[in-house]
């Protein structure tokens, strides 16, 4: 009976709402409501040589076509956060950038648009597609 007391009260209640309410958001609703515009790509960069070891490996098989640790390496990435400038569907391909110690793909990607062997931008994300820095080679 103390438990449904405590979710009964007016605070309770609240807060319950509240979480629901920001678990069902979409990306860009949540970023929205945390000052984020959903219009404003990725615009920060990063050099090739500043990635770490294993996203410059990542990296250099983009180019060269693989091979690829993971099943689901250039699938086709939605972009359903709207982070990166918009392209029509299929544009996008990720990859996993490997991390030391992740018992699964860790959250650690790289992000290709065009080709995939000869891509038009690369995109890096350390944070599972929450933050992008384009690639700059």
């Amino acid at each position: 009976m103390a438990a449904y007391a405590s979710i009964t009260s007016p605070f309770s209640k609240f807060a319950l709402t509240s979480l629901m309410l920001v678990s069902i958001a979409t990306g860009v609703q949540a970023r929205e409501w945390f000052g984020i515009r959903a219009d404003q790509p990725a615009k920060e960069t990063i050099a090739l040589a500043e990635l770490p070891v294993q996203g410059q490996r990542t990296y250099g098989a983009i180019l060269n076509g693989g091979p690829f640790r993971y099943e689901k390496d250039g699938v086709v990435f939605g972009n359903r956060e709207r982070l990166l400038p918009q392209e029509r569907r299929g544009h996008y391909r990720e990859y996993t950038v490997e991390t030391p110690g992740s018992r699964d793909r860790g959250a650690r990607r790289i992000v290709c648009g065009g080709e995939r062997t000869a891509p038009s931008d690369c995109w890096y994300t350390a944070d599972h597609y929450a933050s992008f820095r384009r690639i700059v080679p």
